[in-house]
This record gives C-alpha cells, structure tokens and sequence, in this order.
C-alpha cells in the first residue's frame, strides 16, 4: 500500500534545483541554461513535481509575460532551499572530512610517549589542524594497540619496533636508547665507566610487567648467559624508578621512561651496550589514511626530531 508520505519520495533533487532555478531566472529558458538542460526537461520536472505534490506550483501567464511562483510554490521553494542548502553543506563537510581539514583521528599510546612525546605534539597539531578531534587510548603494551589497527578501531598507534604479523605499515620516528637506573649515590654510578652487562648478573633489577622492548632485552640478556633477577615488576613508570630509589633494585629502562628531575635516582647511560628502542607509528596498509593523519605523523616525526636532541645517545632514524 502507498501512502501519501511514499509518494512523495518520489521527488527527485533535481526536481528541486528546478524550482529553484525558474525561481531565480524567472522562465523556463534562462532556467535551462542555469542547470545545463534543455528547456523541456526543466518542463518535465516541474510537471512532474506538480503531479507528485498534487499543487500547482509555478505560474505560467503565456505570451511574454514572465512565470512566476504561485503561493504554493512560493512555500514549496522555502523547503526546496533548505534541502539544497543542507546537500551543498553535506558535500562541503565531506570534501573537508576527504582533505583531513576536520573529523576525528584515533591514537592509540602508551606511558612514556604519552608522557613526553604527546603534550607538545598535541599542542602544535591542534593549532594546525583545530577542527580535527583527537582520541587518545592509552595501554601499557602495543601488542593491545596493533590489533585494534587491524580491526579499525585506532587510526594510528605508537608501537615499538620489529612488529609483530599484521597488515601494518610504519615509520620509525626515534630510537630511544637504554639506561641504568639507580638509587642515587650508588657506586655504579660514581664509577665513571659503563657498566658491562655481566655487571647484572645476580643484580636485583626491577622491571615492567609488560614491554615487548624490555622482553627483547632481557632475552638479549640471557642470549648472553645472564639470567635477569628480577624483584619486582610494574606497568608503572613511576613505581619503577620509586622502588629504584628506595634501594629495592636497579632498573634497565628506556630513557624516556625516566623522570630526569628525580634527585633520589641516577642515571647511568650504557653507550648503546644493548639496542635502542625503537619507536615507530603505525598504520593499517590497506586502510586510507587521511590527510590529519598523515600531517600527524609527519609532526610526531619532527617533535621526535627535537626530543633526540636531548637525550644522550637518541637517533632519529634517516
């Protein structure tokens, strides 16, 4: 059964244009040429948005007299332009959201970058791109992040280099070097030398719960007959470097996991002893990736470009 309301579905954008047009131009011809068409399909539309809304909707006096809108028209047109106006604003939205200019961008991140990558990074992307939302989700392991590239569900993640299988793609933004925490005052760290990792052996250590770049080192560690004796572990980079200081262990930390203002702690660097972790963005290969994403990445790259500066031993990858 067709009701009212579904016949009216009938009408067509370009029945609407139509009206407009003979609104503005005042006559079938001048209409026509306005939208592109020959006169007699302007003619047709409108007849045919006659017929559906069962009104008569333009005036036509014949002879060389102009057309006009009757009263019923002159409210249909009212909606007509609202419509049309709301059509040309959703394919303006898109073009935009298309060039990036707006919409959201889902990144995914975890403590030590979100802690002293993210603020300037946020800040600077956010004066460039202020119509572009950013939603963090934070974990303290990337393999929780990865999948949820895959999936669709992050635009981008910070993640740590090798990855894992996946349909991912990268780029490595620094690599962040390896140190000794410990508690201040320790004859390690006044020894002026760097320490040899078999200085570890049977060295209480503190370490996170869960790091697939401390896992590496730590299997580099036995690959080298030294079996880590972990005390304690946290996902925390705060408890970590407090139970450093307390005395409870040494910890073997990226950098920029430390907070250098720590009085209670020294910081004793090992010259690249064991690899560098090696920081990347990362995105799903087969996805598209927008132009607020790539402007992104391309910030976070030259942010980590300033942060290298000022830790000792950083690289930013060429």
């Amino acid at each position: 059964m067709i009701t009212e309301t579904d016949h009216w579905l009938q009408i067509d954008l370009r029945h609407l244009a139509a009206l407009q047009a003979i609104a503005v131009e005042g006559s079938f011809h001048r209409a026509a040429d306005r939208l592109g068409y020959t006169q007699s399909a302007v003619s047709q539309q409108i007849a045919t948005l006659e017929r559906i809304v069962g009104e008569r909707l333009i005036h036509r006096p014949g002879g060389p007299r102009p057309i006009s809108l009757t009263e019923p028209g002159q409210l249909f047109l009212r909606h007509a332009e609202a419509i049309l106006a709301r059509l040309h604003a959703a394919q303006a939205d898109l073009a935009t959201l298309s060039s990036g200019a707006t919409g959201t961008l889902r990144v995914g991140t975890y403590q030590s970058v979100g802690r002293r990558i993210l603020p300037p990074l946020m800040r600077d992307f956010a004066a460039s791109w202020p119509n572009v939302e950013i939603r963090l989700t934070e974990s303290a392991n990337d393999e929780e992040l990865l999948p949820r590239v895959e999936h669709g569900e992050l635009d981008l993640t910070f993640a740590i280099l090798p990855l894992p299988e996946g349909p991912f793609e990268a780029i490595e933004v620094v690599r962040d070097p390896y140190v000794l925490i410990v508690p201040s005052g320790s004859p390690l760290a006044a020894a002026g030398r760097t320490p040899d990792l078999r200085d570890l052996a049977d060295t209480p250590l503190i370490g996170f719960r869960q790091c697939r770049s401390v896992e590496q080192i730590e299997s580099r560690l036995r690959e080298r007959g030294i079996e880590p004796h972990i005390v304690f572990r946290s996902d925390d980079n705060g408890t970590v470097q407090a139970l450093v200081a307390a005395g409870m262990g040494m910890a073997l930390v990226p950098r920029l996991t430390v907070e250098p203002s720590d009085q209670s702690i020294a910081i004793v660097d090992l010259d690249n002893t064991v690899p560098a972790r090696r920081i990347a963005i990362v995105w799903h290969r087969d996805r598209y990736r927008s132009s607020a994403a790539c402007a992104f990445i391309e910030a976070a790259r030259r942010h980590c470009e300033e942060l290298a500066r000022g830790l000792d031993h950083a690289v930013v990858p060429e």
